[in-house]
């Protein structure tokens, strides 16, 4: 599975389309998707799903013509889904031995069956790879989302065992058998397992909101401002486990951590998961949330030097994160087609 700065074909997105996602901000959510389209646009093909023609005539309208950016690269694509967390529902993409590109679906369940309905959101990723004709393998057997895991493209892969050893997703296997698939499926040799997520993460403990490979031997993450936050014991556990830990040679990981946002964010399902973890790198770009907090200056100047040849594109996500989650987690990279070294 390559990292997410190896060269991206496009990027996926999906339109807002359930409101109780966000049943009190989806116009400001939709605000933010517009920024995100046309910071992607500035470096890559954006595809965005619309689940029906309503919808793409939504979109087109909600286009401004004074903010504009190059249209051509972005590409609206009709395929029913429920919501908009590509991230955890679109395909996963893997290269085989000659370098091409192929698309892994894994089995969706709404994160432990907590969201009816998710059939949608369970078959797009086939329905999309049909369209672009991309090679497709299926696990249909196995649960897996795409926020769960996070590899640094040489062979090792970051995830916790509050999702994925949770009896919501795989119950009938152990933790050797979820290993031996990840390292099948995904090109994989070390498995590294961290415990838990944050308060208001409703998937069980995501990756992308705790730790993220910035390259293939430094992690970025998270930890908490005050001993009073119930984040604190959480993440300081995770950040000692990481210091531990070595890459699929036996090199020492080299850690860099950053505080959660030093404000008090809560929606309409209680705390919102906020973290500066949920970036996405685009071709050119680092796309990183910022929810108004007083310390974001401190996080972007991070941010900053770790990625020093990338622009560093900050995104208000106060709006998107009362859903329960931020920019990586509606986004999907589709890797360059054909990759040439």
């Amino acid at each position: 599975m390559p990292a997410e700065w190896d060269r991206h074909e496009a990027t996926l997105l999906a339109w807002p389309v359930n409101e109780e996602t966000w049943p009190e901000h989806r116009a400001q959510v939709i605000d933010t998707y517009l920024e995100l389209i046309r910071a992607i646009c500035s470096s890559e093909k954006c595809l965005l799903l619309s689940p029906d023609c309503q919808t793409s005539e939504e979109i087109e309208s909600a286009l401004d013509p004074s903010n504009p950016f190059d249209r051509k690269q972005l590409q609206i694509i009709q395929i029913p889904y429920n919501d908009s967390w590509v991230r955890d529902t679109g395909p996963i993409f893997v290269r085989d031995p000659d370098n091409s590109l192929i698309a892994l679906d894994f089995r969706f369940n709404a994160w432990g069956n907590k969201y009816e309905p998710w059939s949608d959101d369970d078959q797009w990723a086939k329905r999309f790879c049909r369209m672009f004709d991309y090679p497709l393998f299926s696990y249909d057997s196995f649960v897996l989302e795409g926020g769960s895991i996070e590899v640094n493209g040489q062979g090792t892969l970051l995830t916790t065992r509050q999702c994925l050893l949770n009896r919501n997703r795989n119950p009938s296997l152990n933790q050797q058998e979820i290993e031996d698939i990840l390292k099948m499926s995904l090109g994989i040799q070390r498995i590294l397992w961290l415990d838990q997520g944050i308060e208001g993460d409703d998937t069980d403990g995501h990756i992308d909101d705790l730790a993220r490979f910035v390259d293939p031997q430094r992690v970025l993450t998270m930890r908490a401002h005050s001993k009073q936050d119930s984040n604190y014991a959480i993440l300081e556990n995770n950040f000692q486990l990481l210091r531990k830990m070595s890459d699929q040679d036996g090199n020492p990981l080299e850690i860099i951590d950053i505080p959660l946002p030093d404000i008090d964010l809560n929606g309409p399902f209680g705390r919102s998961p906020a973290s500066y973890a949920n970036f996405y790198l685009t071709n050119r770009s680092v796309l990183v949330p910022v929810y108004g907090a007083p310390n974001e200056e401190g996080v972007l100047s991070v941010f900053r030097d770790v990625f020093p040849e990338r622009d560093i594109r900050p995104i208000d996500c106060r709006a998107l994160v009362c859903g329960l989650g931020a920019i990586h987690c509606i986004t999907q990279q589709v890797p360059i087609l054909k990759y040439e070294g």
